[in-house]
């Protein structure tokens, strides 16, 4: 069913519903368009109308084109709605959901196509503060790229920023998404750009991985990760390519690179890895239900019981948390996330066995139930041998004892042999 979106737009048919809103396919005086409207709870905050506004110019005057455009802002009634270009695509997340893992020269060259994006951004000043592969677009009409990657843009830039409202977060709420924050972010600091490099490191190792460094599990126990774990190596791939993941994953904001940069340097690798296949890595698996169980006996895990979902059982791949209480994520995955922003004590924890380690395909992770399972079965296959030697020994001594008895030399008792002659 159509609807009007101002007095320039039309709502044909939605294309996705997310915690901030619906995105639509539309129709606008230059041609097809589409149209998020946000939620109606959002329209009616005068607060967020007036950021709404001021944030107009600095969005509509980004554009890049790895960066999908905003062509307008509707402030009309209850509607409150971004206009933007139509990209004929997928997200990348669809992408990674079908594959799992993309071969590194396809995975490197859509990361660099997002670092222009987010080049282009930071230098007008604009920090997007939700990279992740959902806000990732694939343009799948344009020409192929460096290993049959298409064109990648980054888009909803500004509505992680149009919804952080100083009334809606307090210095004590969080937003993003769980796996891709920075860990200045969990400590409660302002985003600079250098979150954004954070979270476009954490998508390219999962696009190499077919996981994240840091996620899994209950939300709390991601977070914590985030600021006391270092990012586990992954085997397969070239050093240069792993030193740059590490500075632009480092704790220290800046210690990292810029967007320029990052783009830049893995444009220079992209000859190296081509027709280097997907690795062959297995994601960290059995400790979901032990970190979340464990955030819940120890007490470190307060922060993230608070902000975990209605039916939440920790369990999840993801610890994604809708904005809004109770609601449910879906087809698009918007996933904005609100929780408290955990205290010192809480980040204490430390790694504690919680650390997601890749390894080999078909080997256990150090620490897991696989790998404690196979060392429980190592140390009865060793006790079980150990007493077959000693029953085997045992045996032995009686039989050698036993034929001394029976062969012993002279009338003299057992044991005792004749004394010599003089």
């Amino acid at each position: 069913m159509a609807r009007k979106i101002g007095s320039r737009y039309t709502a044909h048919q939605i294309l996705g519903r997310g915690s901030a809103g619906t995105v639509w396919l539309g129709e606008g005086p230059d041609g097809p368009v589409a149209v998020k409207l946000l939620r109606e709870d959002l329209a009616s905050d005068e607060e967020l109308v007036g950021r709404f506004v001021q944030e107009r110019t600095a969005l509509l005057g980004l554009e890049h084109p790895n960066v999908v455009s905003v062509r307008d802002l509707v402030v009309d009634g209850n509607d409150l709605a971004l206009v933007m270009d139509l990209v004929r695509g997928t997200d990348l997340r669809t992408r990674l959901d079908r594959d799992r893992r993309l071969a590194p020269e396809a995975a490197v060259a859509i990361v660099a196509d997002v670092a222009d994006g987010l080049a282009a951004a930071h230098a007008a000043g604009i920090i997007h503060r939700d990279v992740k592969p959902e806000n990732i677009l694939l343009d799948m009409q344009g020409p192929l790229g460096p290993g049959g990657s298409h064109r990648a843009l980054l888009t909803d830039f500004g509505v992680a920023k149009l919804i952080d409202t100083p009334k809606r977060t307090r210095a004590t709420k969080i937003i993003g998404t769980p796996d891709y924050l920075a860990p200045e972010i969990v400590e409660g600091l302002p985003p600079r750009a250098s979150v954004d490099i954070y979270a476009l490191a954490t998508v390219l190792y999962e696009l190499l991985a077919g996981f994240t460094p840091f996620g899994g599990g209950h939300p709390g126990a991601v977070l914590r990760r985030h600021v006391t774990e270092s990012v586990a190596p992954l085997p397969g791939i070239p050093d240069e390519l792993w030193q740059l993941l590490v500075q632009c994953l480092a704790k220290a904001p800046a210690s990292r690179l810029r967007a320029s940069e990052v783009a830049a340097r893995l444009r220079e690798q992209l000859p190296t890895l081509a027709g280097m296949p997907p690795l062959d890595v297995d994601e960290p698996d059995g400790e979901a239900a032990e970190e979340a169980e464990g955030a819940r006996t120890t007490g470190r895990g307060e922060a993230a019981e608070e902000a975990a979902p209605a039916g939440s059982d920790g369990r999840g791949r993801r610890g994604s948390v809708s904005l809004v209480p109770g609601a449910q994520p879906d087809s698009n995955r918007d996933t904005h996330t609100s929780m408290r922003v955990p205290a010192p004590d809480e980040l204490a924890g430390g790694a504690h066995g919680t650390a997601r380690v890749p390894r080999a395909a078909g080997a256990p992770r150090p620490g897991s139930a696989r790998n404690r399972a196979a060392t429980r079965r190592r140390r009865i296959v060793v006790g079980v041998a150990a007493v077959v030697l000693v029953a085997v020994a045992g045996v032995g001594t009686w039989a050698a004892t036993a034929g001394d008895d029976e062969g012993g030399s002279g009338p003299g008792e057992p044991g005792n042999s004749a004394p010599a002659a003089p």
